[in-house]
């Protein structure tokens, strides 16, 4: 084991290395700083609406799912005033609505917007948004927690002013650490603004380019972590490899499922390969609880609870695992639905 010291000049090179490596895999072709904070990856997107958002100012925020409508949430706390723009979490944000809203706001500078919608797994169209926001002049903050690292975040838009990430999902590293990928101009242009100590991105960048250390005590495994996990997407070929990955995993996902009469949230155009939203069995049987321990007891574990509103539940494709081991998943979701007394195939409801 390393004990990595939390201002040794060692762990400096190694935050240095992982901010280096975080901007290569975001595949920015302009010039994007890597500001990291720490805490989970909600820290990150606060830190985010706090910089580039004066307090007072007015967002648009997207909203069809459980974590837009948490930025919504964290901007009102943070006296910032959230126009939302709201969807069923069955389908992507409406651009027009967005382009509305706009229209009807003209003090409202920025967008905010989930790339991948982790409560479902819908992909939401964060080019076209950033084409509207970029002819009405207006800038985006995108939260690619569950895409980054696989899928293309639109972080050379012009209009996109921040690209927000952490250490786990796609990157296969730990939790614990978020970022903010941020242009230069950007950034500089938001000194002074965040009314917050702990998450002000600028006072964290600057204090990292004069000092390389955090302005505040840092994750230092999970950072040790995260660059060994960075090295391992790298060696594995980057994006395009890992996807082609979790897109074989998401096919033997489906095809177990379909087999077993499961049928998806989403309609397939809007299905990501990050995670699967299934409809729960129409049955008397059919508790979730009991379900979520049985498929546990037989070695996996899924998101727990559901955050639609109807009844559903998610499985996740990603990780630092292959088809074999979705398949495998199958095999105990089914073998849980017989304890519980629910034969298959589903019938359909």
């Amino acid at each position: 084991t390393v004990d990595w010291g939390s201002w040794d000049r060692r762990f400096n090179d190694l935050t240095a290395s992982v901010r280096h490596r975080l901007v290569a895999a975001s595949g920015a072709a302009r010039p994007v700083l890597c500001v990291p904070m720490q805490g989970s990856g909600t820290f990150a997107v606060e830190a985010a609406v706090r910089t580039l958002v004066a307090p007072g100012d007015r967002l648009v925020v997207a909203v069809n799912g459980a974590y837009g409508a948490r930025i919504a949430d964290m901007a009102t706390r943070a006296g910032r005033r959230a126009v939302v723009v709201e969807a069923p979490t069955d389908v992507p944000v409406p651009v027009d609505a967005v382009a509305d809203a706009f229209e009807q706001h003209p003090d409202a500078r920025h967008l905010a917007v989930v790339h991948c919608e982790t409560s479902t797994g819908l992909l939401n169209p964060v080019e076209d948004l950033a084409d509207v926001a970029h002819q009405m002049g207006r800038a985006l903050i995108v939260d690619a927690m569950s895409s980054f690292g696989v899928l293309d975040t639109a972080i050379d838009h012009p209009s996109v002013h921040a690209v927000v990430a952490a250490s786990g999902k796609c990157l296969e590293g730990l939790p614990g650490m978020g970022f903010v990928l941020v242009p230069p101009d950007v950034l500089d242009t938001a000194a002074g603004r965040c009314d917050s100590l702990s998450l002000d991105l600028v006072d964290q960048h600057r204090y990292m380019e004069r000092t390389g250390q955090w302005r505040y005590t840092p994750p230092t495994h999970v950072v040790a972590a995260l660059h060994e996990a960075l090295l391992q997407y790298e060696e594995e070929g980057g994006a395009p490899v890992r996807l082609d990955r979790y897109r074989a995993n998401r096919e033997a996902l489906d095809a177990g499922m379909a087999a077993l009469g499961f049928r998806h949230y989403l309609h397939e155009s809007l299905r990501t390969p990050i995670i699967q939203t299934f409809r729960s069995p129409d049955h008397p049987s059919w508790s979730f609880p009991t379900f979520y321990d049985l498929v546990k007891q037989r070695g996996f574990v899924l998101y727990p609870g559901k955050l639609t509103t109807e009844e559903t539940f998610r499985v996740g494709c990603i990780g630092a695992i292959t088809p074999t081991v979705l398949t495998a998943a199958v095999g105990a979701i089914e073998s849980a639905l017989d304890a519980m007394g629910i034969p298959v195939p589903l019938s359909p409801s």
